[in-house]
């Protein structure tokens, strides 16, 4: 059996996880805390990738990265059936979870905390990286593990904008189509299960993490 396959998707799915961390906790910190026009708008485009077609977000990215685009004219960088395209595929669909499960939990925890942080003298970010994170750290691991879950299994959007070309583009999920569609159940049988090793051993390994971390 080849590894290739694997070891792209773990690589795609932790550099998406990256930026899912970046951008989700910037974006569930701004939903959580601020009140400005248009709040619900970004909301529900934030979101949207939970309800979208994957092949409909993929003609998205498609259109965000192909020819003509801001990305691809003004910067210069194509990365169009590269797994740099399957890692922002991957990010995009994983990105919801995490600003939901983050911004669900930056909002449980208690204002008048973060308000005698800033009476205390903590400018900002203080009182954000201090009280709101580490108050909140759990929903954000959880949206984190949910987010490289969905990383992994990410299919139909990275097949539009990455391809499926073995040895470069060809992640698990997309080995395991192209393995049942050649009628070669046996070797598909044994990516499954190797995929749903990894994802248990991850979300086990994990929620042991949180509960030693809470006693």
């Amino acid at each position: 059996m080849q590894w290739h396959p694997l070891i792209l998707s773990l690589q795609v799915a932790s550099l998406a996880t990256v930026v899912v961390l970046i951008v989700g906790l910037g974006l569930a910190l701004l939903l959580a805390r601020r009140r400005f026009p248009g709040h619900t708008v970004v909301d529900t485009v934030v979101n949207l990738p939970l309800v979208l077609p994957p092949s409909v977000l993929g003609f998205y990215l498609l259109f965000v990265l192909g020819r003509g685009s801001p990305v691809k004219e003004w910067l210069g960088i194509d990365i169009l059936f590269t797994w740099m395209a399957a890692v922002v595929a991957s990010a995009t669909v994983a990105l919801p979870l995490m600003v939901r499960t983050s911004k669900a939990a930056i909002e449980s925890v208690d204002p008048n905390l973060e308000k005698a942080a800033r009476t205390l003298g903590a400018p900002e970010w203080r009182v954000i990286k201090e009280v709101t994170l580490p108050l909140a750290r759990r929903g954000i691991i959880a949206g984190l593990v949910l987010a490289f879950a969905r990383a992994l299994g990410e299919f139909g959007a990275t097949l539009m904008v990455a391809g499926n070309i073995p040895g470069r583009t060809q992640t698990v999920p997309l080995a395991i189509y192209d393995l049942v569609q050649s009628n070669r159940v046996r070797e598909a049988n044994v990516l499954v299960l190797l995929m749903t090793a990894v994802s248990f051993a991850i979300l086990w390994g994990v929620n042991r993490w949180q509960r030693s971390w809470w006693r």
